[in-house]
């Protein structure tokens, strides 16, 4: 499914836990690294679609994350060509996805990888909130960076807001505003 200027609807996903740190998956037999995400499917929503990629690549369900906040429009990646498969050559120009920031309420050993019989990822850590890029491919890395950035105000605001009302990261979450 691309829309008139060929990009596909995707939704990305930025997981983190109570030490504000973000979930980083190792692409399976790659040395690359990302965050989880993928494709909207049609009828989909972009939150139902997050919620299943999250199943599919992290094994978490809704009731292990608190969602935080997402990004207002759409941030547009292009694939280099030589990545493009042939057939869609001259109509696929990359991805177009919607971002979520959501925090980890359950515990890390509810993290499986193997929630589906195609798994993305064969290997995950925690890493700071400002990661460093480097080990994402490189035609993904501006809009990780807009992203991170987009998101970060949602990261602080339920941090400031769980300190005030003296409960645990993530709880205060459940009553943030969306978006």
């Amino acid at each position: 499914m691309l829309d008139r200027e060929g990009y596909r609807p995707n939704v990305g996903i930025i997981l983190c836990n109570a030490k504000n740190e973000v979930f980083w998956g190792k692409r399976i037999r790659e040395h690359s690294w990302q965050f989880p995400q993928g494709g909207i499917k049609r009828g989909e929503t972009p939150e139902q679609a997050m919620y299943r990629e999250l199943h599919e690549e992290v094994g978490l369900r809704p009731e292990h994350v608190a969602i935080l906040g997402r990004t207002k429009d759409w941030l547009r990646y292009d694939v280099p060509i030589h990545w493009v498969k042939r057939e869609w050559r001259g109509s696929y120009r990359g991805q177009k996805q919607i971002w979520f920031l959501l925090r980890l309420v359950g515990r890390d050993s509810d993290v499986s990888l193997r929630a589906c019989d195609h798994p993305e990822f064969d290997a995950w850590r925690w890493n700071n909130y400002w990661v460093s890029l480097d080990a994402v491919i490189e035609f993904k890395r501006e809009v990780y960076q807009q992203a991170l950035n987009e998101l970060a105000r949602f990261l602080d605001a339920d941090h400031r807001r769980s300190r005030r009302e003296g409960i645990p990261c993530g709880r205060a979450a459940e009553t943030l505003p969306k978006g």
